[in-house]
């Protein structure tokens, strides 16, 4: 169950894959995949499991499914993790997604992985831009900013909030963080971790767990 949420002179969606669809616009936009992450890790020597970023563009796939009438996906930053991530594994599932979505419209905002880890290759037929970059009503980036004329959609802080229940119990949920001017979204890979977010004057969280997404009080 996803939330609808008016910005600026529109109205997007809030969806429980941590992703958010604009249908005025036909578009998908996510945050902070940071494809190749674990195979960064194991790079450098720590044994962590692989398939992350086979997972992750599976799941992109399954929006894409559910959305068909989209026609653009724009990545608010850190498409890639490191320079580690352009290896064989990576880029071989990278081009079978590419080849699925061939006719997609795919637009990367730099972040500052993507700064550290290099552009993907030319084969991907991405428009790589730098923040912000304008989209109808909206400056797309990467950093959590103000935009003197556009709502900034952005990532990079992979926002969470803590749920407490009425003992001592808490869970911790990836969540989209909003206020004027502003919305973050939750990072879209798996292998990413979260960023503890609290509530604040004109501050709204909206929760992401059990494939649904609410407004925490």
């Amino acid at each position: 169950m996803h939330i609808e949420l008016p910005l600026a002179d529109t109205t997007v969606h809030l969806l429980p894959e941590g992703a958010l669809w604009w249908p005025d616009g036909a578009t998908l936009c996510t945050a902070d995949l940071h494809l190749g992450k674990a195979a960064t890790f194991r790079a450098r020597g720590l044994p962590v499991p692989g398939g992350t970023t086979r997972g992750n563009l599976d799941r992109l796939s399954w929006l894409f499914d559910r959305y068909p009438q989209a026609r653009r996906l724009v990545v608010l930053g850190d498409f890639l993790h490191a320079a580690e991530a352009h290896n064989s594994g990576v880029l071989c599932a990278l081009a079978e997604w590419r080849a699925r979505h061939a006719e997609l419209e795919l637009v990367l905002v730099r972040g500052n992985h993507d700064s550290h880890a290099g552009d993907p290759p030319p084969w991907l037929d991405a428009r790589i831009v730098d923040e912000p970059w304008p989209l109808g009503s909206f400056a797309c980036c990467h950093h959590p900013q103000r935009h003197p004329e556009r709502w900034v959609l952005a990532g990079h802080l992979h926002p969470a909030a803590v749920l407490r229940g009425s003992g001592r119990d808490a869970l911790r949920v990836p969540c989209f963080l909003s206020e004027p001017g502003l919305l973050v979204l939750p990072a879209f890979g798996e292998f990413t971790g979260g960023y503890t977010v609290g509530r604040a004057p004109g501050r709204r969280l909206f929760a992401v767990a059990a494939g649904q997404v609410w407004a925490l009080p």
